[in-house]
């Protein structure tokens, strides 16, 4: 096949959950398939960005596009704006005419199979005449997301803003699925969401992965008896709703029954907020981005995902359990998952639960131990990339024999 691709950044640097499952299925599907990557560039890849891309695809369009950067005049410019428009601003953020135009052109070429949008906001630059039939690939159900945001959110304004961001974006989300000719969830959970919540006919689920020759323990050297470690990019909201919940909540609960114990944050970007819980003699240290996560994951007692907003499914799961390391996890952060409590992991979702999970698992090493080699035999038996993008060119391959649904307008969504 030849597949378009469809991204809003260039994958590298590799850092972040969505860029690592891209990646990975990419690199696989790339040996057997033609992959064109038609890509919007904000500047901020890294500078050999396209020329690593052509692991995984024979040729990259780049669509020059300014972002604006969290925070930045230009950001909150931005949202006043939104509050007249119908569509969520995580989506309409991404408009581009031009990118628009080039997804024509390379479609009208005639020897393009099937286009894949990889995740929902490229979507909003889907020609409603496009000639190719489209795969949605969807990471997350993006209005569990925002719905979850304003769930959690104790400040009325912010409430009632996250509330209106999860309006509009079920009935974009909704209406895209609806018009693509398939959509691909990483879990069944999501994909029965689809179907269920949607009234979507045609979707699928593909596992996710995880690259066990990479993630492996190095036995360099002992696990540190009391550290805690978390990883994931420190800029995206539900990670740093996340660990704050943690810091404010769960660990003062931990050091009250064991003074040792300490919390690293490790991932790109840290925002203002997440580096102001370092120091103050709390027992945390912000990391920030680190060239390999594997040192901080292998010397820890324990992975924590303290997650209490998301969608889709945690790769740093998977990451963490293919080295070995116990995990504490909450419900939302192991969802979607084919993982079981007690087996795989330990589960809890209130402050109290949680931190009795740790501190239960700190004071026993052999049963953490077991716990962590259980869940690495587990993932590395079941869970391997090229598994993965094997049944995920297989759906496209389908969906490009059959044709199918063309994508109809969607700014009015």
């Amino acid at each position: 096949m030849h597949i378009l691709w469809l991204k809003t950044e260039f994958l590298h640097p590799v850092d972040k959950g969505g860029r690592i499952r891209t990646y990975q299925m990419l690199r696989a599907i790339a040996r057997e398939h033609r992959v064109t990557y038609l890509t919007l560039d904000d500047g901020t890849a890294a500078p050999d960005a396209e020329s690593l891309a052509r692991e995984y695809s024979e040729r990259v369009v780049r669509v020059p596009f300014a972002v604006a950067p969290r925070g930045s005049p230009r950001f909150f410019a931005e949202l006043a704006g939104n509050l007249v428009s119908p569509l969520p601003y995580a989506v309409s953020r991404y408009r581009s005419a031009r990118f628009e135009g080039e997804l024509r052109r390379l479609a009208a070429a005639g020897d393009v199979d099937v286009v894949v949008c990889d995740f929902l906001a490229p979507a909003v630059n889907l020609p409603p005449d496009l000639p190719v039939p489209v795969v949605l690939f969807q990471h997350n159900v993006e209005a569990e997301i925002w719905r979850r945001h304003a769930e959690v959110r104790s400040n009325p304004v912010a409430k009632r803003y996250f509330g209106i961001q999860f309006d509009r974006m079920v009935r974009f989300e909704r209406e895209v699925c609806r018009r693509v000719a398939h959509v691909v969830a990483v879990s069944e959970a999501d994909e029965r969401h689809f179907r269920e919540r949607y009234g979507v006919a045609e979707a699928s689920a593909v596992a996710t992965g995880v690259d066990t020759a990479y993630f492996a323990p190095s036995g360099a050297a002992p696990r540190r008896p009391y550290e805690l470690v978390f990883t994931g990019s420190m800029d995206w909201l539900p990670n740093e709703d996340g660990i704050a919940w943690f810091a404010e909540r769960v660990l003062p609960r931990i050091r009250a029954e064991l003074p040792e114990a300490t919390l690293t944050v490790v991932g790109r970007n840290p925002t203002p907020a997440v580096l102001a819980l370092g120091g103050g003699g709390r027992g945390i240290e912000v990391v920030g981005r680190v060239p390999d996560v594997r040192p901080f994951v292998e010397r820890a007692a324990l992975f924590v995902v303290p997650l209490r907003i998301g969608g889709g499914t945690r790769l740093k799961i998977y990451e963490a359990m293919a080295m070995g390391a116990p995990v504490v996890s909450t419900t939302v952060g192991a969802e979607g998952l084919p993982l079981r409590d007690g087996e795989h992991l330990a589960l809890a979702d209130e402050p109290e639960a949680f931190a009795r999970a740790c501190v239960a698992l700190l004071r026993d090493r052999a049963r953490a131990e077991a716990l962590g080699a259980r869940a690495q035999g587990y993932v590395r038996a079941h869970f391997d990339w090229e598994r993965v993008a094997a049944d995920f060119a297989a759906t496209c391959a389908r969906v490009a024999r059959r044709g199918g649904a063309r994508p109809a307008p969607v700014g009015a969504a």
